[in-house]
């Protein structure tokens, strides 16, 4: 499988890492993907813009290697995405360059409009991936079109419509854990490495295993069976 997540800032992938940690470990080709350099983040306080980004890129890098991922940043701008079709297009190309099987971003109702602002263009890049006139629009190469299915998951809230879905993470827990720890200590986060695993154990027991991660699958009502299984 290929596996894209894509997030607004860097340290927003806390919430999957154990499920790309396990995906990346069985051998499928996962990448993590942000639409902002971060460069506003107020734990930074008068830092330069040069010096923030060149952090936010070193934590990107550090996580992808914790995993064994690739990586990519956008610079669509920090507070400034729009949800348009210029930026849902930056993101349909890389999907007709990497061909996921997979998407993970964030819920549509985040309070922060940055991350549901990723959430449309994640989910309008599904469709424009598909169009080869879309894509190469200005285009000096051409891009070849990807029209395979792509499974969108967002992170699971409660008011979400869509169904419910849980990855068992217990064997990846250790490697979660510490990508928490690694922000945790860089920005003095309350939310510590120990509240981190008892939030994913009280997940793994709402589905029946030791950790879990918990997303919605954004996608039409299941289509009706023969009987039950």
């Amino acid at each position: 499988m290929n596996i894209l997540a894509v997030f607004a800032h860097p340290d927003d992938e806390i919430g999957c890492i154990g499920t790309l940690s396990r995906h990346a470990a069985r051998g499928d080709n996962v990448m993590l993907v942000w639409t902002t350099l971060g460069e506003l983040a107020s734990q930074f306080g008068d830092a330069s813009y040069e010096e923030v980004t060149r952090v936010r890129r070193e934590h990107g890098a550090w996580v992808a290697t914790q995993i064994g991922a690739e990586h990519h940043f956008f610079e669509m701008g920090d507070s400034r995405m729009t949800g348009g079709r210029d930026e849902a297009l930056q993101l349909a190309r890389l999907y007709a360059r990497f061909q996921p099987s997979v998407v993970i971003t964030w819920s549509d109702d985040h309070p922060h409009p940055d991350h549901r602002m990723t959430a449309k263009i994640a989910y309008d890049a599904v469709t424009l991936a598909r169009i080869p006139k879309i894509l190469n629009e200005g285009q000096a190469e051409q891009i070849v079109a990807w029209r395979e299915p792509i499974r969108l998951y967002q992170y699971f809230a409660d008011a979400s419509p869509y169904p419910e879905v849980s990855v068992d993470i217990t064997e990846s827990i250790d490697t979660s854990t510490a990508v928490l720890a690694y922000y945790q200590q860089f920005y003095g986060w309350k939310f510590t490495p120990e509240a981190y695993r008892e939030a994913r154990g009280r997940a793994g027991e709402m589905s029946g295993v030791k950790y879990a991660e918990r997303f919605n699958v954004r996608s039409a009502h299941a289509r009706a069976v023969a009987y039950l299984e």
